[in-house]
């Protein structure tokens, strides 16, 4: 059983692989500041709770785009699991063509997904992730990563409303059925709605533009599935892209974690004990 890992700004995402089959998800906050102990016990609740032995695990790959959270969740994973996971753009390439001035400053989820779309949905394509940021990623009619754009998320567009207005109230993120809102917490969900909708409208437009063939829009992210109900130029959802993309990128590599992830016989780490 395959363990993937999309650790992104706000959550840490868990799926876990039977083959090509998803068989249980999970989500934690992502907290730089959890100690090893921490990450290794939620993780092992999970596991009870989707009724999975951890033992099942043989291999443990991870895509990060928070470097500071990476040291406890890796010695969590050595510890309570007993793997070496293998952390994508490290250990690992994703083996796509990359086409930014410094490739090197690209999101590695951002990548991790153009590998699963590029699969599922053919090319070319535009993923846009909405989460605490939304990113915009282009992929051409040969495959290759061009670069995007990056926006403010709405969540985080909200907060500093919130915090930079003082008259304004932290509101919850729903559609309203009118443009005109009665109240303030109407006027401000419908701003923020109406408002994202027509700022991802404008930029898929605008890419589409820069892109040669028939180009589907595919959308990600905690955000995805109620932003694709009000924008109609997303052709599809898809929850699961960044984690189906880590199983396709161990599916293309399983030599080299037959190499470097199995540490059964290492004992587990006491609590005083980190490995680098």
């Amino acid at each position: 059983m395959l363990l993937t890992i999309d650790v992104g700004n706000t959550n840490m995402v868990f799926g876990l692989f039977e083959g090509k089959n998803l068989v249980g998800s999970f989500r934690i906050s992502t907290n730089a500041t959890s100690t090893s102990d921490e990450i290794g016990m939620q993780i092992l609740q999970y596991y009870h709770f989707l009724k999975i032995d951890p033992e099942k695990t043989s291999a443990v790959i991870i895509a990060s785009v928070v470097p500071p959270a990476m040291y406890s969740l890796k010695n969590a994973i050595r510890k309570y699991l007993r793997i070496h996971p293998l952390v994508v753009g490290k250990d690992v390439d994703t083996g796509m063509v990359n086409h930014y001035n410094n490739p090197r400053e690209v999101g590695v989820d951002r990548l991790v997904n153009g590998v699963s779309a590029m699969a599922r949905y053919g090319k070319p394509l535009i993923i846009v992730d909405i989460g605490t940021a939304i990113t915009f990623d282009a992929i051409d009619q040969s495959g290759a990563y061009l670069g995007g754009a990056i926006f403010p998320g709405i969540k985080v567009a909200m907060e500093a409303l919130f915090m930079k207005a003082s008259k304004l109230p932290r509101v919850d993120i729903a559609a309203t059925e009118y443009a005109i809102g009665r109240t303030t917490v109407q006027s401000m969900q419908s701003g923020a709605v109406r408002g994202y909708v027509g700022a991802l409208t404008g930029i898929i437009e605008d890419m589409k533009k820069e892109l040669d063939g028939n180009v589907r829009v595919i959308a990600t992210g905690g955000m995805g599935r109620m932003m694709a109900e009000h924008c109609p130029l997303i052709d599809e959802v898809d929850p699961n892209l960044t984690l189906d993309g880590l199983r396709m990128i161990y599916d293309q590599n399983r030599a080299l974690f037959r190499e470097k992830c199995t540490c059964r016989e290492v004992s587990v780490l006491s609590a005083t004990e980190e490995e680098a």
